[in-house]
């Protein structure tokens, strides 16, 4: 697109839905082809642990896909020969395209050293690290497994995330690059040497200086986002602050990033220089909380007007909406918050709450949004969709 020095609002929300794939249409019937696209457009999925209604690596997929078929995605994660990503801390704990090895080796360098790793963990590296080649020795030999199949580590006892020494060094060991994950069971990380796992063209490209690996990595960044400040730039692959100051002028002195200014925003404004700006986006979504979209919470207030936090951790009588909120992504903006769950013993998909935006009228969202329920309810094979009295009849459910 052409540059412009300044922007409306409504401009930079339609380039950064269009820089995450909210402008097309969803497909008929999505192939491998659909997910290996959207992994290369966003580069990464947030990997968490909660459940409570479907793995969060999972949404983003059907938040732009519809309801796609999750085996597409294990396929690429974690086939054995035909894998499309690794496992890495990218944006937190992340599957993040392949090509993208070569630039995360400076963060695996720095984390063998202790830096940019949890205090502790960076500490167990220096006390124990006869130990920690001792349980890379173990995998080498004995092939991929769990903490728990270790023979050597003993068990969690509940201090520090409850990790037994043996957990604590192959983590420390996924941290520098020397271990990986082969396969997950369940949800369990099962590790092996990264030569058994990472195809060799991998492995073998060679690594860049870390200023142009950091600077490929912005470049990256501003291509999934569309338009971004310099903290959004940086908490993509969570950069550190002192490294995005140092990389972002000499982008910008490149012609990667363009500078422009955005009505109501303050501060530096970056735009990718090959930013899509569609004169209309006509999404529909329910949307996760670790969604690219919405997972950088300072950009999705400036983007869509919208205050968000996730309440997993707030206790249930200091809950404002609910434990597992959904964003309703209607059109061009975010429309509601819907609390979630998968009872999957019951086969039901529970609606605790819906809170519409006040902008938002719930005559006018509640068809669209009972589309989006009885689509994520088929998708994961619930037979059921359980809502709040004063919604089932607005919902059509």
């Amino acid at each position: 697109m052409t540059a412009r020095t300044k922007l409306s609002l409504a401009q930079a929300r339609r380039i950064a839905l269009a820089a995450q794939g909210f402008h097309e249409a969803r497909p008929g019937g999505a192939n491998l082809r659909h997910v290996k696209r959207l992994l290369q457009r966003s580069h990464l999925l947030q990997i968490d642990s909660v459940n409570v209604l479907v793995r969060a690596h999972y949404m983003p997929l059907f938040s732009r896909l519809g309801a796609y078929d999750r085996n597409l995605l294990e396929k690429a994660a974690y086939h054995p020969k035909k894998r499309e990503t690794f496992e890495y801390w990218g944006h937190e704990a992340s599957l993040i395209s392949l090509d993208l090895h070569p630039l995360f080796r400076w963060r695996m360098a720095r984390a063998a050293k202790g830096e940019g790793i949890y205090g502790g963990l960076a500490r167990f590296g220096r006390e124990k690290r006869a130990f920690i080649e001792e349980v890379r020795r173990e995998i080498a030999t004995r092939g991929p497994m769990g903490a728990g199949e270790l023979s050597i580590g003993g068990k969690g006892q509940g201090a520090w995330w409850g990790w037994s020494d043996g957990k604590r060094a192959l983590e420390w060991l996924f941290w520098a690059g020397e271990v990986t994950t082969a396969t997950r069971r369940g949800f369990e990380r099962i590790y092996d040497l990264p030569e058994r796992v990472i195809p060799s063209e991998v492995l073998d490209t060679p690594t860049p200086a870390e200023d142009e690996a950091q600077r490929e990595l912005l470049r990256r960044s501003i291509r999934a986002l569309g338009i971004a400040s310099e903290r959004c730039l940086r908490d993509y692959f969570r950069l550190e602050t002192q490294d995005a100051k140092a990389r972002i002028p000499e982008l910008v002195e490149a012609g990667d990033l363009i500078p422009v200014t955005v009505d109501g925003w303050s501060g530096p404004v970056y735009l990718d220089p090959q930013a899509k700006a569609p004169r209309r986006v006509e999404a529909q979504a329910l949307v996760s909380p670790f969604d690219p979209i919405v997972w950088e919470r300072t950009r999705t207030e400036r983007l869509f007007g919208f205050r968000y936090r996730i309440e997993i951790y707030t206790p249930a009588e200091k809950r404002e909406f609910g434990y597992y909120c959904l964003p309703f992504l209607l059109g061009e903006n975010i429309v509601a918050r819907v609390d979630l769950k998968a009872d999957r013993a019951k086969g039901h998909l529970i609606v605790h709450s819906i809170h519409p935006e006040a902008s938002a009228s719930p005559e006018d969202i509640a068809p669209l949004l009972g589309e989006e329920l009885r689509l994520m309810a088929n998708w994961l094979g619930l037979d059921d969709i359980k809502a709040p009295k004063d919604w089932r009849k607005r919902l059509g459910v």
